[in-house]
């Protein structure tokens, strides 16, 4: 489980075949091999770890879900470790398992995201967008729209994204299993 409070933009390194190398220093301060590290909002685990860099094996199931096979050395990646229990919850609950992509219509600070599936989305709830905890401002028919506040556009890739980027989203997942019961 992850909180979606990112704790580094770290970058991908290198990229060969699916074993993606990331360089980063504060999440690999106490990162053992099998450990899990969110990578804009996608769950990979730990597979080699070295000073400042720490790789993953990506399988084809994840490169077909998410943003990361676009992902070319040096691009910026958002970076968080999982949450421990004795740590805040200043986010939201998300858990890394990316629900499906959508496309920036218009760049922070009021980052507007075409999404096929907008059923999970509420005002004022939350949507991690590549990994990013944000609360919804605005739900229409195939798009939201969040507030990005300069903070979070300065040390996330929120801040760097353009209209037509494709980008991760995981929505809450309380929602999705108050779908699920209710369809019972």
């Amino acid at each position: 489980m992850f909180t979606g409070l990112i704790e580094e933009l770290g970058s991908l390194a290198a990229r060969d075949a699916a074993r993606f190398t990331f360089a980063a220093t504060a999440v690999t301060a106490d990162a053992n091999v099998g450990d899990s590290i969110a990578v804009n909002g996608c769950c990979l685990t730990v597979v080699e770890l070295g000073p400042d860099r720490w790789s993953a094996d990506v399988v084809e199931e994840t490169l077909a879900r998410t943003t990361l096979g676009d992902l070319r050395p040096g691009d910026p990646v958002n970076l968080e470790r999982p949450l421990r229990l004795v740590d805040r919850l200043g986010g939201h609950v998300v858990q890394g398992h990316v629900d499906g992509l959508g496309e920036v219509v218009a760049p922070a600070p009021r980052l507007t995201v075409r999404t096929p599936d907008t059923r999970y989305l509420v005002e004022k709830g939350s949507v991690a967008v590549d990994g990013v905890s944000l609360t919804v401002v605005a739900v229409h028919d195939d798009r939201f729209e969040v507030a990005v506040i300069p903070h979070t556009a300065a040390v996330t890739t929120l801040g760097h994204r353009r209209a037509g980027d494709r980008v991760n989203l995981e929505f809450d997942i309380l929602a999705k299993y108050v779908e699920r019961l209710l369809a019972r």
